[in-house]
């Protein structure tokens, strides 16, 4: 198989000042996950590189991880955070995009009560910095906002969207659900991760029960789909990094040898462009 490129990992440091979730409450997820561990984890998985995406509110998440990248060949580039309806927004987001590793941002929109933010003036001040310093938008999205996402993208038509999770459907996924990743699926500026569907799952059900979304996130978006470990979020399904890797085997194993390279690296090197 050729070098995956993970294009959805998570390292966080509980002893950063900046750091706010995972708590204790959240078991074995708190604790420190560097990329070594990450490393470690991934054992002799073909991973050549990786997405380190943000998991905090918080601009001094997004330095840290950029100063990581820009020290580790391994990780191709970084998907941060900035408070895109701050009205220093704009100046920040300018700055971040001289940092090569910078590829794009990503709104906490899941736990943003307002369905509706994404469409606001305020926050397309932020938008329009983004798209002028050539940066891609991870969206963190439930079913609820898809009609939104629409819209958005609709206004943004040439800003490169990907929905991370494959909008975090409950398995096997509702008719609203379906609906809104099909209409998503023919705007050609949308893109979609294959990632973090297992912690979507209940306790102990079968990831192969996730056959059905697995088919119809490829059916809707093609090579637009990206592969994503969510790791080490993704433990908390209970599941190690090779788990994933084999359940999206066993689950694409339908695909042509050309589509599953496309999967698993190339759709991340199209959409990021590393």
């Amino acid at each position: 198989m050729a070098d995956i490129i993970d294009a959805h990992l998570h390292v966080w440091r509980i002893d950063a000042p900046f750091h706010g979730w995972p708590e204790v409450a959240d078991g074995g997820l708190y604790r420190s996950h560097s990329l070594d561990d990450a490393r470690a984890a991934m054992g002799d998985a073909p991973v050549g590189r990786v997405v380190l995406v943000q998991a905090q509110t918080d601009d001094r998440e997004t330095d840290w991880m950029l100063d990581l990248a820009e020290a580790d060949p391994w990780v191709a580039g970084v998907v941060g955070w900035v408070a895109l309806d701050d009205p220093g927004a704009p100046a920040r987001i300018a700055a971040l995009a001289q940092r090569p590793k910078l590829l794009g941002l990503r709104p906490m929109l899941q736990a943003i009560p307002e369905s509706d933010w994404l469409l606001r003036d305020d926050v397309a001040r932020g938008v329009a910095a983004m798209f002028a310093g050539g940066l891609r938008f991870d969206a963190l999205v439930q079913p609820r906002h898809l009609d939104v996402l629409a819209t958005f993208a609709d206004r943004w038509p040439t800003l490169p969207i990907v929905i991370d999770h494959a909008a975090k459907p409950t398995p096997p996924g509702d008719a609203g659900w379906a609906t809104g990743m099909a209409a998503l699926a023919t705007r050609p500026n949308v893109w979609c991760k294959l990632s973090g569907l297992r912690t979507e799952q209940a306790a102990g059900d079968d990831p192969l029960a996730l056959g059905g979304i697995v088919e119809r996130v490829l059916g809707w978006f093609g090579e637009r789909v990206l592969w994503g470990s969510d790791w080490p979020v993704l433990s908390a399904a209970g599941d190690g990094y090779s788990d994933w890797l084999a359940t999206t085997r066993a689950l694409t194993a339908g695909l042509s040898d050309d589509a599953r390279v496309r999967l698993m690296g190339g759709a991340a090197r199209a959409f990021y462009g590393v």
